[in-house]
């Protein structure tokens, strides 16, 4: 089993949409059985993927040991299940605290049965559950916009746990016509990018990932190009 875990300190920077869409490539392009698990109490990826339906025991997981395989539900996409949040994640970090189990979430993944993929859809922050998270990842895939705070966010994410857990960096929400945004993507040309396209706001709508709503979409190639990326690391 590998823990891909997408993360930023910053809200607003297409987090879910990356979840979403290197969930459904693992599990439909690699044909791995992947888990999607949402951390964040929004419950974005939740809404996305499942079917609408709130359990409100995502924090039993970790307080009152509710095995997870048993809020594990399947998706409309082979090979795709999901663990959803709902707003009783809201005190994780607080709850995480009083337990004082550092590596709680890594136990957790473990008891996850035969699932090959974990995508970790994480709350923004340096907090508690970030901590949870870094124990728990084999990788952290960080969303990075070419704005000034997005990439100050990068900056203290690196300064707070680089060395801990392999990072990749991705340039998110790119937009070739500004040239800001040109200017930072050529500062970091070996990070990969994920386009602004319509495509994706659409597949938002649908509640869908791109490869489905917009197989021939070159945000749909930057997802798979993305995927392939962190496949060669796997590896």
């Amino acid at each position: 089993m590998t823990t891909i875990a997408v993360y930023s300190v910053k809200g607003g920077v297409g987090k879910t949409t990356l979840a979403v869409n290197l969930a459904w490539c693992a599990a439909t392009l690699s044909a791995r059985r992947t888990l999607l698990w949402d951390l964040d109490p929004q419950a974005s990826s939740s809404w996305m993927l499942g079917n609408g339906k709130a359990h409100d025991r995502a924090g039993a997981l970790f307080s009152r040991g509710v095995a997870p395989a048993r809020l594990v539900t399947p998706t409309a996409f082979d090979r795709l299940d999901l663990l959803p949040a709902d707003a009783s994640l809201r005190d994780l970090n607080h709850l995480l605290r009083e337990l004082d189990k550092k590596r709680r979430l890594r136990k957790l993944i473990g008891e996850l049965g035969d699932h090959e993929t974990v995508v970790l859809d994480c709350p923004p922050g340096l907090t508690e559950t970030a901590d949870q998270v870094v124990r728990a990842a084999d990788l952290l895939v960080v969303p990075v916009v070419p704005s000034a705070f997005s990439q100050q966010a990068f900056a203290t994410l690196d300064r707070e746990f680089g060395g801990q857990v392999p990072m990749l960096p991705v340039h998110m929400m790119v937009d070739r016509r500004r040239a800001l945004h040109v200017e930072a993507v050529a500062r970091h040309p070996d990070w990969p990018v994920i386009p602004m396209a319509s495509a994706v706001e659409n597949a938002t709508a649908q509640r869908v990932p791109v490869g489905v709503s917009a197989p021939r979409s070159p945000a749909a190639a930057a997802f798979a190009t993305l995927w392939r990326t962190i496949e060669q690391r796997r590896s």
